[in-house]
């Protein structure tokens, strides 16, 4: 069967819909999605098979140096088993020599089968981009969290802010005023993405120009919509990313380490050939003997023993000109300059491939902010005093998303007074935002900038100090403990429980700024407005009943 994927981008939904028999109100049915498994399998990255620990380790051994090496040291073992035996020595001291070689090889292989052992479960790490669950529609009913492996072309996906793409998938409908996606994976552009249901003309575009798809291992920073599944497993766009690393991988290419390294014992193996082979012939008259008749050699004498000598003298003149410890100097310069590198997350597969980082003379970079963290943190702000006439800046400290990173310089303001109270409201629920803690680092979902103002409003606590302290003491202390799951901050749950979200007008480009209409504990309902004007946030409250 034809396992080619549509391409959904040019085509409209209804089309989508047909070409895989499926219903936008009730998706597909069980039937059909087995069906579609046998056509398409799983969704989920092919595991590639992993080299074999032997093949890794002779790896190690294949380079002219390094042979040239072995066979020195078996040479020297047969001198030093012949020296013993003449001598009548068997200890320890004649075998020195052909120890010491094999023991910096030995070593040398270590360093480089863990190192690209590393580099290979390094790479597993693409597999974590990919989603475990979705919110999927089958046979007329919500499966809230279907396994990601089990979606098939077809399958109708509903997605939220903060949601991971399982797969990729073309947007069917939009349930918000508008959608964006972070999907800096792919493309390299660290700011959102604005998607649309329209669709694209042109058959054969650019990632960047689907603006009505979306991909698996992006995320949802604004807004929910619907999609339909169209491709899955290793014909998203995030399997062929694997697919290309291991054609790569697979690719033998000498860096200009290895060339010169593979001259050099080339012509090291040559010059101590010929010097060997001149210093033997050299003393041929120790060994072979002959008398002259007539202008003509006769009586020839060859003596065995002595030829074995002088040839053992030759062949320890070739061991001792080979530079046993090239390869541990060149393997532990390598290994440094890698595990430097791995401090700053580059990940070098091939020990050689460090010094091809070296030889770079120019390197060519964009300005889309892949070369930032993609993080924000609010430096300061400012509100109103006690007097309209007076204003306040407040300084803050800490750059990540954690809440205990830095807090608000000279903050005395724990009991707020009703400017702040409102900054910190608007902040916390006119906010679609997320914190993760994924291991020891805290993550955010949503766009950067409302997760830097969820951070503040941490960093300024609550009005009632009962209340903050409460929240201090144990429900955070608790929540931080929490891995890879989301986060409840205490005092943006403070305020969202207090202010009860009725409805949403999301962050908009036309508009630059988001809406949200909340119900107080006093029954009134007011709108509170986030105004986005680059680079500044200005928050503003409208009191009035809506």
């Amino acid at each position: 069967m034809d396992k080619r994927p549509i391409p959904a981008w040019s085509w409209s939904v209804e089309q989508c819909l047909k070409e895989y028999n499926a219903k936008l109100d009730k998706g597909l049915s069980s039937y059909q999605v087995e069906k579609q498994r046998e056509k398409y399998g799983w969704n989920e990255l092919a595991k590639e098979k992993g080299k074999p620990l032997l093949r890794l380790v002779l790896e190690q051994f294949d380079d002219l140096l390094v042979k040239i090496l072995l066979v020195a040291a078996f040479i020297s073992f047969i001198l030093a088993y012949m020296h013993g035996s003449e001598s009548e020595e068997s200890g320890f001291e004649a075998y020195v020599e052909p120890f010491v070689i094999v023991l910096i090889l030995v070593l040398n292989a270590i360093v480089g089968v863990w190192q690209e052992t590393n580099a290979e479960k390094a790479l597993e790490a693409l597999k974590e981009m990919q989603c475990e669950s979705g919110k999927v529609l089958r046979d007329g009913y919500i499966v809230p969290d279907l396994p990601a492996r089990e979606l098939v072309p077809g399958d109708i996906v509903e997605l939220q802010v903060g949601d991971k793409v399982p797969a990729d998938m073309r947007i069917a409908a939009l349930k918000t005023s508008t959608l964006r996606l972070e999907q800096s994976a792919l493309t390299g552009e660290a700011m959102p993405v604005l998607k649309g249901t329209s669709p694209i003309c042109p058959e054969e575009c650019e990632l960047q120009a689907k603006e009505n798809m979306v991909f698996a291992g992006t995320t949802v920073v604004n807004g929910s919509c619907v999609c339909i599944v169209v491709c899955t497993g290793m014909n998203t766009e995030i399997g062929k990313i694997q697919k290309q690393i291991h054609e790569a991988s697979l690719e033998e290419s000498d860096t200009p380490l290895k060339k010169k390294l593979d001259e050099f014992g080339s012509r090291l193996t040559t010059a101590i050939g010929l010097v060997c082979l001149i210093v033997w012939l050299i003393n041929y008259k120790n060994f072979l003997s002959w008398d002259m008749v007539d202008g003509w050699p006769a009586n020839l004498r060859f003596s065995f023993e002595k030829c074995t000598y002088y040839f053992k003298i030759a062949v320890a003149l070739a061991v001792a000109a080979i530079p046993e410890g090239l390869p541990a100097v060149i393997t532990t310069s390598l290994a440094l300059g890698t595990r430097k590198m791995a401090q700053k997350n580059a990940i070098v597969r091939k020990l050689p491939s460090v010094e091809t980082l070296g030889c770079t003379t120019v390197i060519c970079s964009d300005k889309t902010g892949t070369l930032t963290t993609n993080q924000m943190s609010v430096a300061e702000f400012f509100t109103l005093g006690g007097k309209t006439t007076t204003s306040r800046i407040f300084h803050v400290e800490g750059t990540t998303y954690d809440p205990k990173d830095g807090g608000i310089v000279d903050w005395t303001c724990y009991n707020m007074d009703a400017n702040l109270q409102v900054m910190a409201e608007i902040c916390a629920v006119c906010n679609d935002a997320g914190i993760f803690c994924d291991g020891r680092l805290f993550r955010a979902t949503g766009l950067p900038t409302e997760a830097a103002l969820k951070v503040l409003v941490e960093k300024m606590g609550v009005p009632d100090a009962k209340m903050r302290n409460k929240i201090h003491d144990s429900q955070l202390a608790a929540n931080y403990l929490i891995d890879r799951s989301t986060i409840k901050l205490g005092c943006c749950e403070w305020w969202t429980k207090r202010s009860k979200r009725l409805a949403t007008l999301e962050l908009d480009t036309v508009r630059k700024s988001m809406s949200v209409i909340v119900r107080e504990p006093t029954g009134h309902n007011r709108l509170l407005v986030k105004v986005t004007v680059i680079p500044f946030f200005y928050l503003v409250v409208n009191s009035k009943k809506a």
